[in-house]
């Protein structure tokens, strides 16, 4: 059974171990290794994930099968105060992949987008990741816009913004 559990500033080993074999796994036909290097380190160092967390409001979640955190998300509700919540991340260890936790991760998400009067959830993704793609269509979402995101050391970003509109019953 997967538990969905609200990652503190103690989960960032654990943030870290998961991106550390989930990133380069997802990326390999699609960055360079200096990219995913450059990106680990901007995304996933310690100072980055505490700065996440403590001052931009980034939420993380992990879910945890019996003793081991197999896959983390993290969320903006209101991000840039649109009334959207915005997924930042998630990733799975490719050994937990294909089991329904990408969808369950996702449902919490939505659930507490809904809860709070959000009017949608969106993410940004890039633009050759087509098993991601295919994940977010079968969960509902749409191609909202492209962008291209300098980040910095010769790097950019090329994604898509997939958005999904949420019904409040």
């Amino acid at each position: 059974m997967i538990e969905i559990i609200p990652a503190t500033i103690d989960n960032i080993p654990d943030i870290q171990k998961i991106s550390a074999v989930a990133w380069p796994q997802t990326f390999k036909d699609i960055l360079s290794e200096k990219q995913i290097a450059y990106m680990m380190n901007w995304m996933y160092s310690n100072e980055s994930l505490r700065e996440q967390m403590e001052k931009n409001n980034h939420r993380y979640v992990l879910a945890k099968h019996g003793e081991e955190f197999v896959a983390f998300l993290s969320y903006e509700p209101n991000c840039e105060n649109t009334g959207k919540t915005k997924i930042h991340k998630i990733y799975i260890l490719p050994s937990h992949q294909r089991k329904g936790i990408g969808k369950l991760l996702f449902n919490f998400v939505l659930t507490k987008a809904r809860e709070t009067g959000e009017k949608a959830v969106y993410l940004n993704v890039n633009k050759n990741n087509r098993n991601a793609i295919n994940f977010y269509q079968r969960m509902g979402f749409y191609i909202a816009k492209e962008e291209v995101i300098d980040i910095g050391n010769g790097f950019v970003m090329d994604d898509y913004v997939f958005e999904k509109p949420l019904d409040h019953e």
